[in-house]
Parts: C-alpha cells; structure tokens; sequence
C-alpha cells in the first residue's frame, strides 16, 4: 500500500482570470448599501450650506430688523463694513444652535437604546437605515415652506423643524447603525475592515459632489432651487433602498410564533428590557478582553466625535469673522477638506490596512495623532492658505471611524451588533 507521501501530489487547477464582465458582476452583486449612503450624502451637504444661509438671513432681517443694505451685504460678505453686526447675528444662531443639538442629540439618543435592540430581535436592518433619510426629506420640505414664509416665521421656528424631523426619526445616529450592523452581518472578520472603510469613503464621497455644487447653486437657483433639487435626491435614495437593499437573511425557527398584535410590538418596542441589555452588552465579559476593549472604544468615541462635532457646527461661522469668506469660499474649502480626508481614508484602507495588515488600533493612533496636529494648526490659521494647509495635516482623521467601528463589530456576536452600534 504507497504510503502518503509516495502517492502523487494532486494537480492543482490554475486559477482562472476573470473576465471584465465577471469583475463587473462581481462588483455589481457585492454593493449592497453603497448607493443609498452616496446619494443620501449629497442632497444632506448640498441643502446644508442653503440651511445656514437661511438662518442667517432670518436672523439678520426678520429677528434683528436691520434693514436689507446690511443684510445684503452680511450674506454676499461685501467687505468688513458691518461686521459688528455679523458679530450679533452669528452670537445669535449660536445661541439657538445649543438647544438644537440638545434636540439633535437627546432624542435619537433615547430612541436608539430602544431602536438597536429592536433591530438585533427582527433583523432589519433596511429600515433603520432608510427611516433617518425620509426625516431629512421632511426637513426640506420644511425649509421651502419656511423659504416661502419668510418674514412670517422667525429663525426659531426655522431651526426648530430643522432639528425636529432628524431627531424623532433616529437622525444620523440610527443610519450609521442600521449601516454598520448590517455590513458587520453580511462580512467576515478578515473582510470587516475593508467593508467598514468602503462604506465610510462612500459616507464621506458624496460629500464634495453636495459641497462644490452647494455654493453655485444657491447662488443661481436660491433656497427654493436647492431645497426642491435635494427633496428629489432625498426621494431617489428612498426609493432605492426600499427596492434594491434586502435585510440579512437569517435562518428560520422551526416553532411557529403568532403574530403580534399592533399594541403588542409597541409595548415590546419600548419594553425597558432592552434598554438595560442594550447598555450592559457594553460591560459583558468575553475572550480577549472583550470588557476592557469595549469600555475603551467607548470612552474614544467620547473623546474624539465630541470635540470634532462641535468644531463643525461653528467653522463656518469661524471662517467667516476670521477670514471674511463668504457661501462660495467656503464651499471650495469644505469640498478640499472633503476631498483631502477621503484621500487619507483610501490610503488608510487600501494601503495601511488591505495591503500592509496594520492592525485597527494602529490605524486609530494614526487618524488621533493626524487631528490633534491638524486641530492646532487650524486654531492658529492666520490666513486662507494655512486653513488649506492644516486640512492637509489631518488627512487621517477619518481613519478613526473606521477603526473603531471594526474593533467594536469583532468584539461581539451577530445578535449584539446593532446594541454595539447604537452605543
């Protein structure tokens, strides 16, 4: 009898190359939530630099009552003539811009503690992350109306329907987790980083499309124009999903569960049950440290997203009194910042992490230590050039996302991802 190593080795088939059709197809079969991410993005960055030009304009004509000469010349910024009264207007939004971000953030912070557990008992995970868009569709709808009512209704009713529609819809917290609890499920660990990456270039790539395209157009078709165009965006996106995104399929119960009644899923929804394991899957023991791991995502999510939402919400009120940049400027800076981030996280995906398997906290170090710099540099800019400059420095900032999304989807099972997410 030949023994193991006398019998011949068995012939191994060559690969066989794959036509560009293949490739196609095989693209076309994995791209599952990637067009509803894109075309989300760019109808919510292009009304969004409309949004605060509205606000400005209310603020300025039909709050503080300055007339249309000063006015005028504070939205077009024609020079710094009236630039004490661009001071008052913009401690103006800044004072209502606080309890809108309570609003914001309060709500969908509740609703996500409910919303996540839901999420991982059904399986769906198409709803959570379409339901956010149709409250920015709302909010559009919101703006044209208070467009067309505009010196009937303050800036306080603008902006309160600005932060309502997002909020009681889940806001983009309740998309990012719907997003990444639903790649974690349908991607093996050795791909999670890939796919986390690529859906967080698609997050950010649609972002310059909206911003280079934000200040032309509000110049030429005014808040009516770009309020209608991104309601249309809003609505593709929609109707995108809800017929080309189909939730994770999951194997079936063999004993028969009767259905629900309406009363029945609403009291199981809010059953406070889920609040406390939705908290606690933070805190479950595990292999490989999965307690302290946890705790530590946690306390960098704080750390990082915290100071970072709050220097977006006032830069363009800062480049303004600093720079005297008017909407069209400041479109061109925040479409290179977009561009010179989506850069950084391309290289942080395909290079750093694809090719050279450097591991998700290295790739964490990187992207804190690139905005720790990039942050100083920006405080200190003394000129456009060195804006330009410090958004160059922090090219790896968006690389933080990424990792700490993969690190938290390994550290737990299939049924907890969408609890981790909403944490």
């Amino acid at each position: 009898m030949a023994t193991k190593e006398e019998e011949p080795l068995k012939e191994q088939k060559p690969r066989k190359k794959k036509s560009l059709r293949d490739k196609i197809n095989y693209i076309r079969e994995n791209i599952t939530v990637e067009p509803v991410l894109i075309t989300s993005v760019v109808p919510g960055v292009l009304a969004r630099l409309a949004t605060q030009n509205l606000n400005l304009d209310k603020a300025c004509r039909v709050n503080l009552q300055y007339g249309d000469t000063v006015c005028n010349a504070l939205i077009a910024k024609e020079g710094t003539k009236y630039q004490s009264q661009e001071l008052i207007v913009q401690e103006l939004i800044a004072s209502m811009e606080a309890w809108k971000n309570i609003i914001l953030t309060a709500i969908p912070s509740l609703l996500i503690l409910f919303i996540g557990a839901w999420s991982d008992r059904t399986g769906k995970r198409k709803i959570c992350i379409l339901l956010p868009i149709v409250g920015d569709f709302l909010t559009c709808l919101s703006n044209i109306l208070n467009a067309y009512y505009f010196y009937e209704l303050p800036v306080q009713i603008t902006m309160f329907f600005e932060a309502f529609f997002p909020a009681i819809t889940g806001g983009w917290i309740t998309t990012y987790m719907g997003t990444f609890s639903y790649i974690s499920e349908i991607s093996s660990e050795e791909t999670r980083t890939f796919r986390v990456g690529i859906a967080n270039l698609c997050l950010s790539a649609g972002g310059p499309i909206g911003t280079a395209l934000s200040g032309i157009l509000l110049k030429h078709i005014g808040y009516y124009g770009v309020f209608s165009l991104s309601s249309l965006l809003f609505c593709f996106s929609i109707c995108h999903g809800l017929f080309y995104l189909k939730d994770p399929e999951r194997p079936k119960s063999d004993k028969k569960e009767d259905k629900p009644t309406i009363l029945g899923s609403v009291k199981s929804f809010f059953d406070l049950k889920h609040v406390k394991d939705t908290i606690t899957v933070a805190f479950k023991k595990g292999p490989n440290n999965r307690r302290i791991k946890s705790i530590l995502v946690l306390a960098s999510i704080a750390f990082i997203y915290g100071p970072s939402y709050g220097e977006f919400t006032v830069r363009y009120l800062f480049t303004r009194y600093r720079f005297n940049w008017d909407a069209l400027k400041y479109s061109f800076y925040n479409t290179f910042y977009i561009c010179i981030h989506i850069l950084g996280a391309l290289i942080s995906v395909s290079i750093f992490s694809r090719r050279w398997k450097w591991g998700d906290a290295t790739l964490g170090l990187l992207s804190v230590v690139s905005k720790i710099v990039g942050g100083l540099c920006t405080g200190l800019a003394r000129n456009s050039l060195e804006m330009y400059l410090a958004v160059a420095v922090e090219m790896f900032n968006a690389t933080s996302f990424t990792a700490l999304r993969s690190v938290s989807s390994k550290l737990v099972t299939s049924d907890e991802l969408g609890m981790k997410h909403c944490l």
